[in-house]
């Protein structure tokens, strides 16, 4: 896995081994950016569920002032810091290991997010649990972009029931990615 543009372009990130963690791949990283690159600059980004930090590590690559890294994972989080260390990223970032029900709850007014992303593990429903509470927190505001990586078959007809709507869906062969902001804006990314 490596760094796709950017300040710290090219340079290749620790992973962990083993299926603890399930890295975004450079090509879906690449399509994922190559949508929300538009706002990214000088944006404050959150990355839930982090694994070995990639996502965030990305956006704050590509210019975002800040990043957020979620990861209970203590052997995770120790990943996530050496890649900030060996990027020269770390500056910019955040690292908070512990569960991202209570992170979400520690970080509430002290930051509101541009751009929310979360890869939690496939089909157990934590996506949702996020979403609820993300749909009455402080952490977000009408242009927030939540974004979702999850099975192709994960089911998000709920969201408007939350007073947040699908502004768009990126459908790979095993997964997707599902855009997601407050209910009522017209505009994508």
């Amino acid at each position: 896995m490596r760094v796709i543009a950017g300040s710290a372009r090219s340079l290749r990130l620790k992973t962990l081994d083993g299926m603890d963690t399930r890295p975004t791949t450079d090509r879906i990283k690449e399509t994922l950016f190559n949508i929300i690159s538009p706002s990214i600059f000088d944006s404050i980004f959150l990355d839930l569920f982090s694994g070995s930090g990639g996502i965030g590590i990305e956006a704050l690559s590509r210019g975002a002032k800040e990043a957020v890294f979620v990861e209970n994972n203590p052997k995770a989080m120790a990943c996530i810091k050496e890649n900030l260390k060996f990027t020269r990223l770390a500056s910019r970032a955040m690292t908070v290991t512990t569960d991202v029900m209570d992170a979400l709850y520690r970080l509430e007014g002290d930051k509101i997010f541009d751009f929310i992303f979360m890869d939690p593990p496939y089909d157990r429903g934590l996506e949702r649990k996020v979403l609820e509470y993300l749909s009455d927190s402080r952490l977000v505001y009408e242009d927030t972009v939540i974004i979702v990586e999850a099975s192709r078959d994960t089911d998000f007809s709920y969201v408007d029931d939350l007073g947040l709507t699908v502004i768009r869906e990126k459908v790979y062969k095993t997964n997707k990615h599902v855009f997601i902001e407050k209910a009522g804006k017209e505009e994508i990314c």
